[in-house]
C-alpha cells in the first residue's frame, strides 16, 4: 500500500529546502511535481520545480478530471496530476505532495487516510525576513507582493489543527530529522509493526512529538505573532 503524504506551509517557511532534503533521504519516496499557469522564478526549470502551462491547457486539465486536486493561488493555478499516485502505487513507493492548503484541504476529503504535515515558522517576523531575503534573491521586491504573502500566511496558519503533524521550522537540521521520523514511523505503523529496535522507538518517540496534540499547546507564541499583525 502506497502512503501519501501531504506538506502545507505559508510561502517562505522553508518547505522545499526541506522537501529535497527528505527527497534526498527517504528512498522509495516519489514527490509530485505540481502544474500551475505562473511564469517561472529565477532559477526554476520546467519538470523539475513545476510544470508550467496555460490556463487554457489546465482547465482542459480540470475538465477531463486529470487532478487530484488544484487551487487558484495569488491568481495562477496549481494542481496534482492524479498520474503521480498512479505511478507511486505501481511501483511500490509512497508519494510526497507538497500542496497549499486549499489543495491539502480537497486532498484530505478524497484521501483521508493521507497524513498531513503542516510547516509553521518560528515567528511571523521571522517569515518577513525570509520573504525578503527570497524576493531579493529573486530579484522581486514588490512590498505589495511580500504583503499580501504576508496575508495569506496568517490565514493559512489558522488552518493548522487540520493537520495530523505540525513542525515549527526554526532549525532547519531538526525539522529534517523529525520529518524523516514521520515519513519512516508512519511506513512501520502502515505495515502492522510495533517499533521495536533502538533507532525505531528514537524514530517513533521523535514522530508523536509532533503529533499536533502534543504541539499544539507549545504554539502560543508562534501564533499570536501572527495575530498581532492583523490587530
Amino acid at each position: 500500500m502506497s502512503l501519501v503524504f501531504i506538506i502545507s506551509a505559508p510561502s517562505g517557511s522553508g518547505k522545499s529546502t526541506l522537501v529535497n532534503e527528505i527527497k534526498r533521504l527517504v528512498s522509495q519516496l516519489d514527490f509530485s511535481v505540481s502544474y500551475t499557469t505562473r511564469h517561472p522564478r529565477g532559477s526554476e526549470e520546467n519538470g523539475r520545480d513545476y510544470y508550467y502551462t496555460s490556463r487554457d491547457v489546465f482547465e482542459r486539465m480540470i475538465r477531463n478530471g486529470e487532478f487530484l486536486e488544484h487551487a487558484d493561488v495569488f491568481g495562477n493555478y496549481y494542481g496534482t496530476a492524479k498520474k503521480f499516485l498512479d505511478d507511486a502505487i505501481v511501483r511500490g513507493h509512497d508519494l510526497l505532495l507538497d500542496i497549499d492548503v486549499q489543495g491539502a484541504s480537497q486532498l484530505q476529503r478524497r484521501l483521508p487516510e493521507a497524513v498531513s504535515i503542516f510547516i509553521l515558522p518560528p515567528t511571523r517576523q521571522e517569515l518577513e525576513n525570509r520573504l525578503r531575503r527570497r524576493s531579493s534573491a529573486e530579484r522581486m521586491t514588490d512590498e505589495a507582493i511580500i504583503k499580501r504573502r504576508l496575508e495569506t500566511a496568517t490565514r493559512e496558519i489558522e488552518k493548522y489543527e487540520k493537520y495530523d503533524y505540525i513542525l515549527v521550522n526554526d532549525r532547519l537540521e531538526d525539522s529534517i530529522d523529525a520529518l524523516r521520523a514521520i515519513i519512516l514511523t508512519e511506513r512501520l505503523r502502515a505495515s502492522d509493526r510495533e517499533p521495536s529496535r533502538a533507532d525505531e522507538l528514537k524514530l517513533a518517540e521523535l514522530a508523536q512529538a509532533k503529533k499536533l496534540e502534543n504541539v499544539r499547546p507549545h504554539l502560543g507564541p508562534v501564533l499570536e505573532s501572527f495575530r498581532k499583525s492583523t490587530v
